[in-house]
């Protein structure tokens, strides 16, 4: 592959990282593709013999990393023009190379903040995108910074919305809600009102840049994507040497997560679970996205390969639930899952022997990483998380099999769990070195719950009929609507939605909390990728129930060139 090729001699240390662990997957492994995704298998997958001289590409991203880290040592430039170079680092998912020198600076801009947002000279353009920064750096920043721009009845200067820049800046800061900031709710429909009438008298350029803001801000949507978007955009703003580096860090990592893909999609092709779970989703591709898009750094390669295993199993056992077993085995699933050993399930159907032996496999070898890496074993966590799905799973069951519909909140404590974020998170935890709270499976932290919330929420919102999946599921619609006969359907859609909100927010409120600084920020923002993923790709249905904005993801991610 392109970037392990690449001589240590001269490869910069701080692309070690992008060296993945295992090297051994056939090269020509076909990658399966998902249901509905098949068109992009007529894509083939990028070859070193593509692209230049891999030596040189090396060469020249070190140059250019040496050329961008210079540019922090920039004395002349003043605040306005280290947010907009901070902020286009961001946009082009380059700034996990200098995390330093950002926080250095994001630390002087904190000091700053009030002369900056006080000053005269100060736009409102500057001053939402400071408070936007700061934010979601985990500085405690007041949405204060913002009140100069009102009148006197607490609303925007009308001459504000002549901005269009502006307007742009406020409505990104504006998705940065922690929950009842009032001032960021107007700056919303104040920001988005103006954006909108702008639309019709600007050209096509323009009003696409406005469509992608309005659409996808950038705290609601995912890094890479939206830096993609950006790549191949040319009134983008930048610095030449920026955004070259934008171009060949995106082509090297697009070829290491082809090379991670192939590695996911291999394992399940050799593995007995592809033959002895033939009634369940095959869909190595999805699967990879999830751990592609939650840990995006370059130097977590082995975890995404890993962490793509288990969402599978996730997947698979959702299947097993939902499609193919009966009420009688499932029971007896659950018990041999909760006495966790091999020769408990020798009495039960084949695809349960198999998908319990592949997870009791994967597991010890999240346990073996850990272990190596951090010093300690999860794996009685590890085995603990995936009991309480299964019985999860069971409850659920139980529920369908007597076409019972439970209370709304007796539905969402199991459906958090059933989602799979759950699971899914916790074994990032560890595997992101996170020792083991004792109450920690039981009573989950907001970041965890609230990304399980969103999903759950999103997906029983008229999605909730996945591809391929026709067997037997729940929903929270029904819950509400025998809770509340009077309540019309879309009475209980908007009260979806208005939960999936307050997620959102409370999510915010987390993760930009300096409280939860017993997090590492990759944990952090891995759990609000998984809320990305989930409101913009994942579960984005058309009316033909498809899913168009996850073809397009994985084809500008993981196929089309820049």
């Amino acid at each position: 592959m392109l970037v392990a090729q690449c001589s240590s001699s001269f490869y910069p240390k701080f692309l070690a990282s992008l060296h993945t662990n295992n090297t051994n997957s056939p090269s020509s492994t076909h990658i399966a593709m998902p249901p509905r995704l098949h068109q992009l298998q007529k894509q083939r997958i990028m070859k070193p013999d593509i692209y230049e001289d891999q030596e040189s590409l090396c060469l020249r991203h070190s140059d250019r990393l040496s050329q961008v880290r210079r540019m922090f040592d920039d004395q002349t430039r003043g605040a306005k023009e280290t947010l907009l170079f901070i902020d286009s680092l961001q946009k082009l998912a380059i700034d996990y190379h200098f995390q330093e020198e950002i926080q250095a600076e994001m630390h002087s801009l904190y000091d700053q903040r009030l002369p900056i947002s006080n000053g005269e000279a100060s736009s409102i353009a500057e001053v939402a995108l400071l408070f936007r920064l700061l934010r979601q750096a985990r500085y405690p920043v007041s949405t204060d910074v913002l009140r100069r721009f009102h009148d006197g009845r607490g609303e925007f200067i009308a001459s504000l919305s002549k901005e269009m820049d502006g307007l742009m800046n406020l409505f990104e800061a504006s998705n940065l809600n922690t929950g009842g900031e009032l001032i960021l709710y107007r700056a919303n429909e104040f920001s988005s009102h103006h954006l909108r009438s702008y639309m019709a008298s600007l050209g096509p350029e323009f009003t696409v840049a406005i469509e992608q803001v309005l659409e996808a801000p950038s705290h609601m949507t995912l890094k890479r994507f939206k830096a993609r978007q950006y790549l191949d955009r040319d009134n983008f703003y930048h610095n030449l040497h920026v955004r070259e580096l934008g171009k060949m860090d995106f082509t090297m990592l697009q070829s290491l997560h082809q090379k991670e893909l192939k590695e996911v999609t291999s394992w399940w092709q050799m593995s007995e679970l592809s033959q002895e779970l033939g009634f369940a989703r095959n869909q190595s591709l999805k699967w990879y996205a999830w751990t592609m898009t939650s840990l995006p750094n370059p130097k977590f390669s082995s975890y995404r390969i890993v962490l793509s295993k288990i969402i599978a199993f996730v997947y698979l056992l959702d299947d097993i639930f939902d499609v193919e077993g009966s009420i009688d085995d499932l029971h007896l699933f659950v018990q041999a899952i909760q006495r966790w050993d091999q020769s408990s399930m020798d009495s039960l159907p084949n695809y349960m022997r198999a998908w319990f032996k592949a997870l009791n496999s994967t597991i010890d070898e999240i346990a073996e990483i850990v272990l190596k890496e951090h010093g300690w074993n999860p794996i009685e966590h590890l085995k603990k998380l995936w009991i309480q799905l299964s019985n999860a799973f069971l409850v659920e069951a139980k529920w369908l099999s007597k076409d019972q519909v439970p209370s709304m909140d007796d539905y969402m404590k199991i459906a958090t769990i059933t989602c799979g974020v759950p699971a899914a998170l916790m074994s990032m935890y560890f595997l992101l070195g996170h020792h083991m709270k004792d109450d920690l499976c039981e009573d989950l932290p907001s970041l965890i719950s609230c990304p399980a919330r969103i999903l759950r929420l999103w997906d029983d919102l008229g999605s909730e009929k996945d591809e391929k999946q026709n067997g037997r599921d729940g929903s929270l619609l029904s819950c509400m609507m025998k809770e509340n006969p009077h309540w019309s359907l879309e009475v209980a859609k908007e009260k979806v939605m208005q939960m999936i909100d307050e997620a959102w927010e409370k999510l915010n409120k987390e993760s930009f909390s300096s409280s939860t600084s017993t997090f590492s920020q990759d944990f952090v923002r891995a759990c609000l990728n998984i809320a990305r993923m989930v409101i913009r790709v994942m579960y984005n249905y058309n009316e033909e129930h498809n899913l168009p904005m996850l073809k397009e993801y994985i084809n500008l991610l993981l196929f089309k060139q820049i």
